[in-house]
């Protein structure tokens, strides 16, 4: 057993709560990973020679112009009518002045975007085993301190060579693979079952604060002083939460010296964790991949990740090369839906969490209606950006709705793998997560195949199309097969398990059977 840590106030303890300190660091951390992560989809706007790209573009396909105007000439002149024009009457001026140093083709900078993905997809398994046996609190720090240190040295790689930014994007991503996993690891040690809907939003609703101040601070400081600030600033400005993370926040409460011992009581007698077990249950891996509920989690994680990418890699892209946005207005009207998705995630997770505690819904109930909302009104937001066409405000307006009814995914199936095993749920998430991260590799080089020399909304509507499709697979699945119930085989290996070796009684002293 663990030896428990006596517990002592503090001033900051009767402000708050030790479990929302947890929740709040938690959710800042979060937003230091996904606010580095998505960094880059705004700088690149700021880091890339349009004009000479366009211009090569337009060398490729007027070597092949005979071609195009014999068997092509109906979608040529679609696209025409389908390209926009800037808001508001802008001219490409704009454009030219905007243009950076870089002439990298759409199908690099789809490599670019999504090679953060390649060393995201590798960690997560290792690292949730990690979290789950040592500690998800030093696994946390690791997360956002390898993220930290590469952002502040992507400047320097980046001019040497792509291959050099390349480098620091796949390292960030073994950092961020890790963050998941620690996460829902330190919620199963920390949050009460009435509290974890609203404690696991606070804590994920992170990635959309992150989101939006990074894609709004990227596009002020790529403008006013250059693609590098982008990344010295906000590399710079997080480390401050390393520190808070070390000294405030401990694996379990009973760990934990900044807690009430009325604090500690309650969430270690609601969790049933008074006495912590030393050694981590063994992973029941065939139950594991024998389990519907898993498997609906898994899809659904999945399938809304194809849409989540879409909208957090590609809409800068989709306002700059399409709409005609300038790199300013484009940063600032795409940050602007995250900051009231924050609040409608929040006010979700809070109602989903009273009604249950009323017994008014069961748990399966609120995933499953938190799920069905960012799945079916995104999905029906992007149907309509696909006849939409040019009014530029219109479209903004919608995206931005499909995107805060996303922030339902916080308390929906991306909290599920906790109510299923909440002792497993670092190596869930991070077998769900490994295999959601998929399409964040596959969406940005997508996207650079359809859009490459074809910038229209004719392209996007394709892309738009396939997540629609997408979405739709996640709905059913999950509203079908989806549970909220704690699966038996959670207890596989635990001391609390009747089939378990006990703790106490090595199996080789159980007497033989006469």
């Amino acid at each position: 057993m663990t030896e428990e840590v006596p517990a002592k106030g503090s001033i900051l303890g009767k402000l708050v709560p030790a479990r929302y300190v947890l929740a709040l660091l938690g959710s800042i951390g979060m937003a230091i990973v996904y606010g580095l992560k998505v960094n880059l989809s705004v700088a690149m706007v700021a880091m890339v020679n349009h004009t000479a790209i366009k211009e090569l573009n337009d060398i490729g396909h007027g070597s092949a112009s005979g071609s195009v105007t014999l068997f092509n000439g109906t979608r040529e002149a679609e696209s025409l009518v389908e390209t926009c024009s800037p808001p508001g009457g802008a001219t490409n001026v704009t454009a030219k002045v905007e243009d950076g140093p870089f002439t990298w083709s759409e199908p690099l900078q789809g490599t670019l975007l999504s090679c953060y993905f390649w060393g995201y997809l590798v960690s997560q398994i290792p690292l949730a085993h990690v979290a789950e046996n040592f500690s998800a609190k030093w696994v946390m720090l690791f997360s956002v301190a390898i993220n930290v240190v590469c952002t502040l040295l992507t400047p320097v790689f980046t001019e040497m060579h792509y291959g050099g930014l390349i480098l620091m994007r796949v390292l960030e991503g073994i950092g961020g693979g890790a963050s998941f996993p620690a996460m829902h690891v330190m919620i199963a040690s920390w949050a009460p079952p009435t509290e974890r809907m609203v404690m696991s939003t606070i804590i994920y609703v992170g990635t959309s604060a992150g989101t939006a101040l990074s894609i709004l601070l990227a596009g002020v400081l790529s403008a006013q002083w250059g693609w590098e600030s982008v990344f010295y600033v906000m590399g710079a400005l997080s480390c401050i939460w390393m520190l808070l993370w070390t000294v405030l926040v401990q694996d379990n409460p009973n760990k934990q010296r900044f807690i009430s011992a009325e604090e500690r009581q309650m969430i270690t007698s609601s969790l049933g964790t008074e006495q912590k077990v030393e050694h981590h249950p063994a992973v029941p891996w065939g139950k594991v991949f024998k389990s519907i509920p898993f498997w609906a989690i898994l899809i659904a994680h999945t399938c809304n990740n194809f849409g989540w990418y879409m909208f957090l890699i590609e809409i800068p892209f989709y306002m700059k090369q399409v709409l005609k946005f300038n790199v300013a207005s484009n940063a600032a009207l795409s940050a602007l839906p995250y900051f009231p998705m924050i609040i409608f995630s929040i006010v979700l997770g809070k109602v989903l969490d009273t009604l249950q505690s009323k017994g008014k819904i069961s748990t399966t109930i609120a995933r499953k209606t938190a799920t069905s909302i960012c799945t079916i009104i995104p999905g029906i937001c992007l149907l309509i950006l696909c006849y939409i066409g040019c009014h530029h405000y219109e479209a903004v307006t919608v995206m931005s709705v499909g995107i805060v009814a996303m922030g339902a995914m916080f308390s929906g199936f991306l909290s599920n793998h906790i109510d299923i095993a909440p002792n497993f749920a670092g190596t869930l998430v991070a077998l769900t997560n490994t295999a959601a991260t998929l399409p964040g590799i596959i969406v940005p080089l997508f996207v650079g195949f359809v859009t490459h020399g074809n910038q229209n909304i004719s392209a996007w509507r394709i892309i738009f199309g396939v997540t629609i499709v997408l979405f739709t697979l996640e709905f059913l699945v999950f509203v079908i097969f989806g549970s909220g119930s704690e699966q038996p085989w959670n207890k596989s290996g635990s001391p609390k398990d009747p089939e378990a070796k006990d703790e106490k009684t090595p199996l080789k002293d159980i007497p033989a059977k006469p």
